[in-house]
């Protein structure tokens, strides 16, 4: 993979983590953890926070391996 490509995919990893983390934050700041009012909208809120902490991480973990040329799975000029 190109340095360009790399790039790209290290700023999307990082977007991923931080457009979901946000969603996840916003949601629950309008419920709250208050399980009784709207359980199933602070569930929505708590899943994009989990969310947050596996999509970007594992983008980036996956744009690390792609770069590694020793994995086989770049392919070399």
């Amino acid at each position: 993979m190109d340095d360009k490509t790399l790039q790209i995919c290290r700023i999307s990893a990082f977007l991923a983590f931080v457009f979901c983390f946000t969603a996840g934050l916003w949601i629950l700041t309008k419920t709250g953890l208050a399980h009784g009012n709207d359980a199933l909208t602070t569930g929505i809120g708590l899943y994009f926070l989990g969310k947050a902490f596996f999509v970007g991480p594992m983008l980036y973990l996956a744009t690390k391996r792609l770069s590694r040329p020793d994995r086989g799975l770049v392919q070399s000029a």
